[in-house]
């Protein structure tokens, strides 16, 4: 294990420096909650420097210096997973999963570019994708370094200068991340800052950004888009989700207490795809609580880096009491013995629904008498990031997944990975705009031009 966690630096313009702004906010040892270091920012100069290197930087990057990043990162693998998981709270066996996204995405983005992801040629027309030019990529504290890799892989194989800002709440793992990727791309292509909010806004507030890719909650996205607008300025926006597991009468009662558990407490309920709200058959409701009490009951609670913990404390303890004054009014049953120090709350059913999300071990709950109302249930809110359907008969379940309003709806499993490392991951209402994806993300960083000699290509109708 790390016996100390590195002092948070950024890089621009190929120089390490220290952030000189303290923010006024601990960063806290969530198992503890006792403060560790300071919550800094870079300086506006040095903010300022970063966006003009970024703006003369035009070097190609190429499939192979891709592939020598992901090579230097699998060696930093176990780090980076034990630095994310002392940030955040999240058990290291979810952080050392999620891991595998670290490396692989910049594998993906290599073979894309192998592949041919920037050409699109047709009967002779040359359909070109082109680099947008220097792109913003704003990262939460939840999973940073796999959010973090999957924007930063992308925007580089479309030949963007990338500035790269995580959450002041979680730094640490940012740093091994820009080492090795600074050790392979040509100067100018990546830089690293810091800072809060006021950081952020004063970077995409600059029209010398081109892209911005911001995974956060509503107002921080809502905030990147009016900055866009005057500019039109694409912007990618995955934001919060206020998820349905919906039940149906013939569910198997482990497979729905598994389901629930498992997305209540997946990352401590510290995801944007965590389940938010539990629509259960009227007549099965009891049985199927009890059998998702018992389940969370069994769980684990302990310190983050314990291999043998289940569920871990929340990031900090602000965000502690975010989600105890977001359950204080309401009905609720909580689970599991908590330890007597540390940012830990405990999973947490409310008796009736919930209006928003939460993003901690939180949902809420409802119950219907017919398949309609657990769709209209389902549809209720105004989020529509990710949906989960429990039954027995999957053509029963697949009917009900098809008329859900939700980017994404998984039938009979709750894996924090999507269906398909090549499906989208597309985000409705007020969960976002655009798509992720292993492609998507690659094709947002690019613009279209197309070229070709008028007449040589003629449409022929019979």
């Amino acid at each position: 294990m790390i016996a100390e966690l590195p002092q948070t630096v950024d890089l621009v313009d190929g120089e390490w420096g220290t952030p000189p702004t303290d923010l006024g906010v601990s960063l806290e040892d969530p198992a503890t909650g006792a403060e560790v270091a300071r919550t800094v920012a870079t300086s506006a100069a040095r903010v300022d420097r970063a966006l003009a290197v970024a703006e003369r930087a035009t070097a190609a990057v190429t499939p192979e210096m891709l592939h020598a990043i992901a090579d230097g990162l699998d060696a930093r693998l176990e780090w980076i997973a034990e630095l994310d998981s002392r940030a955040t709270g999240v058990p290291i066996t979810q952080t050392r999963l999620l891991g595998v996204i670290v490396s692989g995405s910049f594998r993906l983005a290599a073979e894309q570019l192998r592949g041919g992801a920037l050409r699109a040629d047709r009967d002779g027309v040359q359909v070109h994708r082109l680099t947008l030019g220097p792109a913003l990529c704003l990262v939460p504290w939840n999973a940073p370094a796999p959010m973090a890799a999957h924007k930063v892989a992308n925007a580089l194989a479309a030949g963007c200068p990338v500035i790269l800002k995580v959450s002041e709440l979680a730094p640490y793992s940012a740093m091994p991340l820009a080492e090795v990727i600074a050790d392979h791309v040509p100067a100018g292509m990546f830089q690293l800052v810091h800072g809060d909010a006021e950081t952020g806004a004063r970077l995409v507030a600059d029209p010398r950004i081109k892209a911005v890719s911001f995974t956060g909650g509503l107002a921080g996205g809502r905030s990147v888009a009016t900055a866009s607008a005057p500019l039109l300025r694409p912007c990618q926006l995955e934001l919060g989700g206020n998820n349905p597991l919906v039940v149906l009468p013939d569910a198997n009662l482990d497979t729905a207490a598994r389901m629930a558990a498992e997305l209540l407490t997946t990352l401590n309920g510290q995801w944007c795809r965590a389940l938010g709200r539990l629509i259960l058959p009227a007549d099965r409701a009891p049985e199927l609580l009890d059998a998702i009490g018992k389940r969370l009951g069994e769980l684990r609670i302990g310190a983050p880096l314990d291999p043998e913990t289940d569920f871990g404390p929340l990031v900090h303890s602000r965000h502690v009491r975010t989600v105890r004054k977001a359950v204080a009014r309401a009905g609720h049953r909580s689970y599991g013995e908590l330890p007597e120090i540390g940012n830990y709350f405990a999973p947490t059913l409310l008796d009736g629904d919930l209006a928003d999300e939460v993003f901690g071990p939180v949902a809420g709950t409802r119950t219907y008498d017919s398949i309609e109302e657990a769709v209209r249930l389902a549809d209720a809110v105004p989020y529509g990031l990710e949906a989960y359907v429990c039954g027995t008969d999957e053509d029963l379940a697949l009917a009900v997944a098809q008329r859900i309003r939700a980017g994404e709806v998984k039938v009979n499993g709750s894996s924090v990975m999507s269906l398909h490392l090549m499906t989208p991951r597309p985000a409705w209402g007020l969960s976002g705009l655009g798509e992720e994806g292993t492609a998507e993300t690659l094709r947002f960083f690019t613009g279209t031009r197309v070229i070709g000699v008028e007449g040589r290509f003629a449409l022929h109708t019979s």
